[in-house]
């Protein structure tokens, strides 16, 4: 997929309504990128922050949601080590979903990514893979991104598809979900998204 069909993928999800630019000018943003094949698209929290992309987010449907304790998503930053592009749009290379981790700890999985040579995606990096493609996020296949902390929180940012329970609501399930895991604790259905480069 071209990057100006990617662009088109961000744009029909509602991108420019979100981050207050025209198409031209996000265009622009894009203009000065490489068409490097198995690159994605990714949204610079200075652009919009993971809050706002969340509900760009479709499944079928229905929209995507931050779950209702998190309400500091925004706080959450790239960790040490992760550092994102001047730019408000940026290509991530390679992403993967990290499957072949799913029960894995977000402690046991951030030291085999960086052994592997690949940084870990920040919640908005995976959020903006999901808007380009949506199909990534499977039921029994989704992932943690570990690259967003917030300092001195045990939390590490998730993306998952509703089961409409608790406080998400019957009218929710099956619908992209923003969550959050403990870093020490291990999820069968979480891997943990990673790419090649910024």
């Amino acid at each position: 997929m071209s990057l100006n069909h990617r662009l088109d993928r961000l744009l029909e999800a509602g991108l420019a309504d979100a981050t207050g630019r025209t198409e031209a000018e996000l265009a622009a943003c894009v203009a000065a990128l490489p068409d490097e094949p198995g690159s994605i698209l990714a949204v610079h929290p200075m652009l919009a922050g993971a809050r706002r992309l969340a509900p760009l987010l479709r499944r079928g449907d229905k929209p995507g949601f931050v779950v209702e304790d998190m309400t500091d998503l925004d706080e959450f930053a790239p960790i040490d080590g992760v550092t994102l592009p001047d730019s408000p749009l940026y290509l991530l290379r390679e992403p993967e979903r990290g499957d072949d981790m799913r029960n894995w700890s977000p402690d046991e999985a951030l030291p085999a990514i960086l052994g592997r040579g690949r940084t870990p995606l920040t919640v908005g990096e995976g959020i903006s893979w999901l808007l380009q493609e949506p199909a990534t996020l499977e039921p029994g296949r989704c992932f943690m991104t570990i690259g967003s902390r917030r300092a001195g929180d045990a939390r590490t940012p998730a993306l998952w598809i509703s089961g409409g329970t608790g406080r998400d609501g019957r009218a929710r399930r099956g619908a992209p979900k923003v969550g959050w895991c403990w870093a020490g604790n291990r999820h069968t259905w979480l891997g943990f998204a990673s790419a090649l480069s910024r």
